[in-house]
């Protein structure tokens, strides 16, 4: 018995991811808005409140793709309605080696509308977290989604 063929993305998520993927391998975030919905949902894994819409997805992953070093995407799994993706990652931050998933939602049209990170170990969490509050603690608190 064959193996079953693994999900794909549709055509605008496909699109987008590969967007996605040439930024990130230029260290370019410029586009990203081209690609984000404008009531998008950022996660981060140093948060249990969402930061909502669209600035707070391109502030913070704008800034965290300065403070990692050595990334590498290394595995992709989509979900079978085709709509979402998760990217298996690995870097470093200030010494410190991390493993993380990005978990990304598109729209049928391509667009990123929730974007969530996990990471670990817990060392690696705690460096990457402070370095992300030193650079964004006076901007990203204003885009904590009210529940």
């Amino acid at each position: 018995m064959p193996a079953p063929t693994p999900p794909k993305l549709q055509p605008g998520p496909a699109r987008s991811l590969a967007t996605w993927h040439d930024m990130v391998a230029a260290g370019d975030l410029s586009k990203l808005e081209s690609i984000v919905h404008p009531d998008a949902v950022f996660r981060s894994p140093m948060s249990h409140s969402a930061y909502t819409p669209r600035p707070a997805l391109i502030l913070a992953l704008s800034t965290v793709i300065t403070i990692f070093e050595d990334f590498t995407y290394h595995r992709e799994l989509a979900t079978p309605d085709g709509l979402s993706v998760v990217l298996e990652f690995s870097a470093n931050v200030k010494g410190k080696k991390l493993k993380g998933i990005d978990l990304i939602r598109f729209d049928e049209a391509g667009q990123i509308v929730e974007f969530e990170v996990m990471v670990r170990p817990m060392s690696a969490l705690q460096v990457l977290g402070g370095e992300m509050g030193n650079r964004l603690k006076d901007k990203l608190p204003a885009f904590k989604a009210k529940l």
